[in-house]
């Protein structure tokens, strides 16, 4: 009798947890429902990342590299043209019947390294180098101030050897670069960079003449109108590491985009294109009126649809 008494009592115990458990989960799960639908109504409080873009409008500053790479797939084409000096005078056309150009090719190999290979009619001059994201400036769930790239690039002069007498090794044509860019966007109209710079020459003209030479760059972008910037730049080339006078470089520019384009108009006293040419190389003088106006145009090809584009096909 207290057996079969016993059986149900167990079943309602048992019915009873059973039905409080399932009003216990119905009840949560409409309160987690409601929860969600107020979280969609107020917005996601969580921390956004938000990086910096387009602190310059290209990969140049003026004449030297800025922070920017190109797009991973995005394939760069850059003619980089100076005419001759202003105070040629009307008989050079104030240097315009003169050139010195460079052809530049540049590719984003993905979000963080660049390849980049040109030639320079200055000294018939080939150069190759790489530019590495290692910060990107951004705020939100990490706050980083600043952005910064390394660049390396090696240059081979393939002049003719004008002493062929001697014994002539084809490592004295090589040069080497090394800089790390340092660069701020302070607002939409405003950006700041800093290069220290690295320069080696495994053969130099005279023998007190340092084979490693060190500068300091800056330069910055003014935001005029939506499509149009104001540039300069300045490489500071720290005294007594040459025998011969050397200027430092300093240009100023002017930006125009236009969607598939940039033109970059500019004025300077380097003649050459390429780092080591008008970081260690620079004869003119803007006192004396030897000043090289040129240009850069920019010319975007979209070699690989990026990643949400394909994902889209």
């Amino acid at each position: 009798m207290e057996r079969s008494s016993e059986v149900p009592s167990t079943l309602l115990s048992y019915l009873t947890m059973k039905y409080l458990t399932l009003a216990l989960l119905t009840t949560l799960s409409l309160s987690l429902r409601a929860q969600d639908d107020l979280m969609a109504l107020l917005g996601d409080d969580a921390p956004q990342q938000d990086l910096a873009y387009a602190t310059f409008k290209t990969t140049r500053v003026v004449n030297g590299q800025s922070i920017e790479n190109p797009a991973p797939g995005v394939l760069l084409f850059i003619i980089s043209h100076h005419f001759g000096t202003l105070n040629t005078g009307p008989y050079e056309l104030f240097g315009l019947d003169q050139s010195t150009i460079r052809f530049g090719l540049e590719y984003g190999l993905n979000d963080h390294l660049a390849l980049g290979f040109g030639r320079s009619s200055w000294e018939k001059t080939y150069d190759g180098f790489l530019k590495l994201k290692l910060l990107r400036q951004q705020t939100g769930k990490r706050n980083i101030p600043l952005s910064l790239s390394w660049f390396s690039s090696v240059a081979l002069n393939s002049l003719k050897w004008q002493d062929t007498e001697r014994e002539n090794y084809f490592s004295s044509r090589l040069s080497y670069v090394h800089q790390l860019l340092m660069a701020r966007k302070f607002s939409p109209g405003l950006s700041l960079q800093l290069s220290p710079s690295i320069i080696h020459k495994n053969l130099v003209p005279a023998a007190i003449d340092k084979n490693t030479a060190f500068a300091l760059g800056i330069g910055g972008r003014a935001k005029l109108t939506q499509r149009t910037a104001f540039n300069f730049e300045y490489f500071y080339l720290l005294p007594d590491q040459y025998v011969n006078s050397v200027n430092n470089s300093l240009s100023l520019g002017f930006d125009i985009e236009t969607g598939g384009h940039v033109f970059q108009l500019h004025f300077s006293n380097s003649k050459p294109m390429f780092e080591r040419g008008f970081i260690t190389e620079t004869q003119g003088k803007w006192s004396r009126g030897d000043i090289f106006f040129g240009f850069n145009i920019t010319r975007v090809f979209t070699m690989r649809k990026p990643e949400a584009f394909r994902s889209a096909d």
